[in-house]
This record gives structure tokens, sequence and C-alpha cells, in this order.
């Protein structure tokens, strides 16, 4: 199995961003990833790179397999992960073309996986043990350091901190419901962070969202609501930027031996009852 330091779960716009890409499909006992994983070089590190929807975008947020995505990425070396994605700006400052680096998280999500230890038996007969993950503080904060400093180094001012909102989708929100998310303080509103932030911190890898805000959710503007057109085009024409701040903020990761953020210490003093990859 070939090996990676660093994994990127990249959504519309970045499905090819590596050069020289060896692509390798990995097994899971949790099936099929979104698809195969890219690997290539990047700033003199080896990076995974998974299509969050698929190539050909074709996984809508609440069918993603985030367990599978984040276990083979895992399974290829990688312990730091960093997460662009495309949401809602729920402040009218937020608008589009807004670059925020989150450091709280939401979940209104329904229906989708959230854990590896829910004590359901693996395919090779091990049971993992029921582990209740510190979760405080969501994000890794040596890797948001990271992507923040790489942002204002490409004369972009990010918003440091903030909280995002995570919602089923596929659809987008009612104006009542953008509306109440903004009344509790809420910054950002997006379909895939979670579970994504959670499972890699039960795998103990370090996690990072980079979230680019295409549009104003429907209850911070007028007019007839967000519209799938409006968000490609948003993304389309911030996304060399973005590919550069996410370029610029892997260079500045650490060695994956000298980490010693709350990551790697989430699962101190359990007994998992299964072997990590």
């Amino acid at each position: 199995m070939a090996n990676a330091e660093i994994g990127v779960i990249g959504g519309s716009g970045f499905y090819s961003f590596l050069e020289d890409v060896s692509e390798i499909q990995v097994e899971t006992p949790y099936g099929p990833p979104s698809d195969s994983l890219y690997l290539g070089e990047l700033a003199g590190r080896t990076v995974a790179f998974l299509p969050r929807h698929g190539r050909s975008h074709t996984v809508p947020p609440h069918k993603i397999n985030y367990r599978a995505n984040l276990w083979a990425l895992r399974s290829v070396g990688v312990r730091q992960v960093l997460g662009p994605c495309a949401v809602g700006g729920l402040r009218p400052e937020y608008g589009p073309g807004t670059l925020l680096v989150p450091d709280q998280l939401v979940d209104r999500t329904k229906s989708r996986a959230q854990t590896f230890f829910d004590g359901e038996p693996l395919p090779d007969g091990s049971v993992p043990n029921v582990v209740h993950t510190t979760f405080a503080d969501p994000y890794c904060p040596v890797g948001r350091s990271a992507a923040l400093a790489a942002a204002r180094g490409r004369e972009w001012e990010p918003v440091d901190g903030g909280t995002m909102v995570v919602i089923e989708g596929p659809r987008f929100s009612t104006r009542a419901e953008s509306r109440w998310h903004a009344a509790a303080g809420w910054s950002v509103v997006g379909m895939t962070g979670h579970p994504e932030a959670v499972l890699a911190r039960e795998l103990g890898l370090c996690y990072t969202s980079m979230a680019l805000v295409t549009d104003l959710d429907a209850g911070a503007e007028t007019g007839e609501g967000v519209s799938h057109t409006e968000v490609l085009k948003v993304f389309g024409e911030n996304v060399g930027r973005l590919r550069e701040v996410l370029f610029d903020a892997v260079a500045a990761l650490p060695a994956t031996e000298s980490r010693a953020c709350l990551c790697t210490h989430a699962h101190d003093g359990w007994d998992l009852g299964i072997e990590l990859p």
C-alpha cells in the first residue's frame, strides 16, 4: 500500500489539483470510500486526495460514506487532514468570497453513521468498544494556525474562528431555518463538516476545515434564496486562490512524528477494542 502523510478531502474544483498522481483503491471495513485515493507530492509533502462527492460529484452529502473515507485515508498513513468546503454565510459581513476557518461545529444532521465505536462487529470479527470521544474543540489548533497563516500570506484576510452548523442536505435551508441558525450566533452553514470532523478525531487524525462562503444563506438576504448554480459560480471564481492557500497550508503542517496537539490524545485511557489501521 502506498503511503501519504497528509490527506485532503475536497469538494467541487479540487478533483485534479495534484500532478503526477497515482490512483489507488482502498477497501475498508465500512465499504468503499467516495472514490479512489489520488496520491502525489505537493510542497515536498506526500498527499492523498479524496473527492468527497466522487470525481463526478455523484454522491450527495447525506449519502457520503464518511467512515470509509476517513478509514481509507488513515490506512495509507495520513495523520493530518484538510477539509476545504463550500458554505453559506449566516452574517451579512460573511458574503461570497469570504474564507472562514471555523473553531466550532454544531451538528443538525439526521441519518449519518457518526462513530466507529458503536459496538457493531467488523468483518474480521473484532468488536469496537463504546468510546466517548473528547470533542469540545472539534478542529486541530495547529492545522487552523497553518490555514490562517497561509490565507494571510496570499493577501486574503480570513475569518479566524466561528461556528459551522452542518445540515442534512441536499436541500438548502428554508428562510426560517436560516434565520434560526443566524439568531443562534452561528457563522456559516454547510452539509459535509459532520461527521467528517468527529470521525477524524476518533481515528486520532488532525482535522482542519477551510470554509469558502459561496452565498448568503436564505434568511440572511432577500430574494429567492440560494441556488446550486450560484454556489458553483462563486466557488469557481475563488477556487484558484483557495487552491494556493491549501498548498501553503500543506507545506506548513508539522511532520507527523512531531504532532503534539489534542487530536493525538483523544483516546487516552480508553480500550478501543479494535486496531486502527
